[in-house]
């Protein structure tokens, strides 16, 4: 019998998962790569199935069945996105392929509009690749500052550091919420009102946060709010950009095409409403469609639920890891999602990863997009373990046994 939080059934998750059952060089899979990709649910599959079957057709334009259908259920993700995030308008959700291209479109549509010589744009150290070089981008364009909050031992963010790099010249912050290299959760409720004191626009990296925490941008009031289906039980290619009304609307468009104009001739073009003026060309349908089955799962269960069971596979691994010779844990903190970051003194990480590969266990080694975090910690790269939904704690069991096999070979 698996054991795991009270009342929460594991194992009738886990068969939800139809690569849980997989083998690997004839050992069970043990899956703890959650921070990089989810694992998909037997219904999300269905629901890319059910899509291509019985109503593939291109959105918004067509007049016919399938099209009317298609429209139906790609739109019907947006309420629920919405929903799922506490947003006030479905015209505030725009879809994109992932965070990183919704960075990206802020980073174009609103930095070059915006952003100018002198002016200032602010991120952290712990900030994945996604959410430093944009900004370095736009910064070496317009001849702006980019600055960087910088961390205490543990990767805490230091926020005293960071109100003293506010000023009138601060344009943006552009902040990761939970780090993906450590898990560590950034204090963002508090960093958004110091931003907006000073006339800052504030961006929240979501990646790593969204699928873990409770979500609602009204009450965090961030002007955008950036995350990724593939994290959260669902498809790969598909991205969400929350940004406030207001805002989005005296952005100009991120790209040119159809579906995002009103009206065009070769003298002018006026611009569609929002969402659809950040939505041109035919979109990532299928798996837009089937997001919202993952939410729905999500839902159904209750990400409290969820977390409750997260924070006891983290205490756990946490636990047993630490006691494990020449293994420090790297972002050992209370106020994490359930990641946990470690070197093992004289192994490589990648060596580490070969070898529990070898065993079945999937995790994730190197810098994890976070060069530099990495050159602040002082360390090459790091084995990363993340757990989901569907994780227990004899996966966590045999990762120690794996990392005792991995140190006798090679120490």
């Amino acid at each position: 019998m698996i054991k795991t939080t009270e009342g929460y059934d594991v194992q009738e998750i886990r068969n939800q998962f139809p690569i849980l059952s997989r083998e690997l060089k004839g050992k069970p899979l043990v899956y703890f790569d959650n921070a990089a990709t989810s694992q998909k649910p037997q219904v999300v599959i269905d629901a890319l199935v059910h899509y291509y079957s019985y109503y593939n057709a291109n959105i918004h334009r067509g007049i016919h069945t399938l099209a009317e259908e298609a429209t139906a259920a790609y739109e019907a993700t947006r309420i629920t996105v919405q929903q799922f995030i506490n947003a006030a308008s479905h015209q505030e959700i725009i879809f994109t392929r992932g965070t990183t291209e919704s960075i990206n479109l802020v980073a174009y549509a609103w930095g070059r509009a915006n952003v100018n010589t002198g002016d200032e744009i602010i991120i952290s150290t712990l900030e994945h690749h996604s959410n430093i070089v944009p900004w370095q981008m736009l910064a070496q364009e317009k001849g702006a500052i980019l600055k960087v909050v910088p961390i205490n031992e543990n990767g805490e963010f230091l926020f005293e550091a960071f109100e003293q790099m506010l000023s009138e010249r601060t344009k943006l912050v552009s902040i990761v919420h939970a780090s993906n290299a450590l898990g560590v959760i950034n204090p963002v409720e508090e960093i958004i009102k110091a931003a907006h004191k000073v006339g800052a626009l504030v961006l929240v990296d979501g990646a790593q946060s969204s699928v873990h925490l409770d979500i609602d941008v009204q009450a965090l009031d961030c002007d955008f709010y950036a995350f990724s289906a593939h994290k959260l039980y669902g498809p790969t290619g598909v991205g969400i950009l929350y940004g406030k009304k207001q805002i989005l609307e005296d952005m100009p468009p991120f790209m040119g095409g159809g579906e995002m104009i009103k009206e065009v001739s070769f003298e002018h073009t006026s611009y569609n409403e929002l969402p659809y003026k950040f939505e041109a060309g035919t979109p990532n349908i299928a798996d837009t469609v089937a997001f919202k089955t993952a939410l729905d799962f999500i839902t159904n269960i209750g990400k409290s639920t969820i977390r409750a069971h997260e924070d006891e596979l983290l205490r756990y691994a946490t636990s047993q890891l630490s006691q494990i010779p020449g293994l420090r844990i790297m972002g050992d903190v209370q106020n994490k999602v359930s990641v946990v970051s470690f070197v093992i003194d004289n192994i490589h990480p990648q060596d580490i990863g070969i070898l529990l590969d070898n065993q079945g266990i999937a995790v994730r080694t190197g810098s994890h997009c976070t060069m530099p975090l990495m050159q602040c910690l002082n360390v090459v790269g790091t084995t990363r373990a993340s757990f989901a939904a569907y994780n227990t704690k004899a996966e966590i069991d045999l990762l120690v046994i794996g990392l005792h096999k991995v140190i006798k070979l090679l120490q």
